[in-house]
């Protein structure tokens, strides 16, 4: 068994907590750092504090956790300097487009400033780990809007003639001259800067742009984590709102484990400055409307929908992520998880049923 440090950032939310289960089983020490400011964007159902401490019973020793701001330059370093870190999982963020342009500081100063006292402690005391970023798909801003769009009866589909029809949309896909929402901008940021750390460094540096990511373990809040906070709902009966598009607009789910066993195949083998499209890809999406009716099947029960014509800034239409390249550069990847084990999993073991 492996016996060495993973630093984790967001160790409590969906991916962080999946990374620190996960790399605890392969023999690592965890290191988490998380200060919950996911209650402060979103309030108190949106608080990661029950994963926290679901982890520290869990993995026990093997989990040392801080209450550290990622903004926090001295407590940051002196953890750094304290820990020689294998492996470096940086999942903190703000993650909403809407809640970004409430605080545009906060929003840059988390997702941007954040990643690059990240970066610079690691290139300074352990430039040898590997570094992976958590990205988003929101980097191509509404872009993918603009590609060559069907509407069907219960969806959006992108015109079968189209390279992007078969696979997803991929890397090739520009992020420039396009509305991104404030969020997006930030993450584009933060994106530019770890693929650049290895670029310009030759450090191991990763960056996954995700589609949906979900799970069970998803602290859901109306502004964050649409398949999980829709289950929720309706499974509580309460009111979901639907933003444009008709309900019509298509999304790519990736179960957390999944991506994590993505990180894995990456630190076992990683290149530098690397990006790459991550999600649910053709194996597993399905538009909001689909997912609906998807929901009130396993829950027996009838949604609550509220609908509002105005889309937000910046949201997609329609996105599946072609995971083609990163299948091609880590062929012993695979998806454990479709849609419907996602829905049935989330509807079973949701956070929502632990409150």
């Amino acid at each position: 068994m492996k016996s060495g440090y993973v630093l984790i950032t967001g160790s409590g939310g969906l991916i962080g907590s999946e990374a620190a289960k996960f790399f605890a089983d392969k023999g690592f020490k965890i290191i988490g750092i998380d200060n919950n400011l996911r209650q402060y964007f979103f309030g108190p159902e949106a608080s990661t504090q029950w994963n926290q401490t679901e982890l520290q019973k869990k993995l026990k020793n093997n989990y040392l956790y801080f209450n550290i701001d990622i903004r926090d330059e001295k407590s940051i370093e002196k953890i750094f300097k304290k820990y020689r870190f294998d492996l470096i999982i940086h999942t903190a963020a703000q993650p909403s487009h809407d809640w970004a342009a409430k605080e545009p500081l906060t929003d840059f100063t988390v997702n941007a400033l954040g990643t690059l006292i990240l970066l610079e402690n690691y290139r300074k005391y352990c430039p040898k780990a590997v570094f992976i970023y958590t990205s988003t798909n929101k980097v191509y801003g509404d872009t993918p809007n603009k590609l060559p769009l069907i509407e069907l009866k219960t969806r959006y589909e992108i015109d079968p003639k189209h390279p992007f029809a078969q696979n997803g949309i991929d890397e090739s896909m520009s992020i420039d001259n396009s509305t991104h929402s404030l969020f997006g901008v930030s993450k584009a940021s933060a994106d530019l800067m770890v693929q650049e750390y290895g670029k310009y460094f030759g450090l191991p540096t990763t960056v996954f742009r995700g589609g949906c990511l979900t799970g069970p373990s998803h602290s859901a809040t109306k502004l964050h984590g649409f398949l999980a906070y829709l289950i929720k709902c309706i499974a509580e009966g309460k009111k979901y709102t639907i933003f444009g598009y008709k309900g019509k607009q298509v999304r790519d789910n990736i179960h957390s484990f999944d991506l994590v066993n993505a990180f894995y195949q990456v630190y076992k083998k990683p290149r530098c400055g690397e990006v790459y499209n991550i999600g649910g890809s053709r194996h597993s999406h399905i538009s909001m409307m689909e997912a609906i009716f998807k929901v009130e099947s396993a829950l027996g029960k009838f949604a609550l929908i509220e609908y509002i014509d105005t889309p937000r800034i910046g949201d997609h239409i329609w996105y599946v992520s072609d995971v083609s390249k990163f299948k091609k550069h880590y062929p012993n990847w695979n998806y454990q998880y479709n849609i419907d084990d996602i829905i049935k999993e989330i509807c079973e073991l949701g956070h929502f049923r632990q409150q």
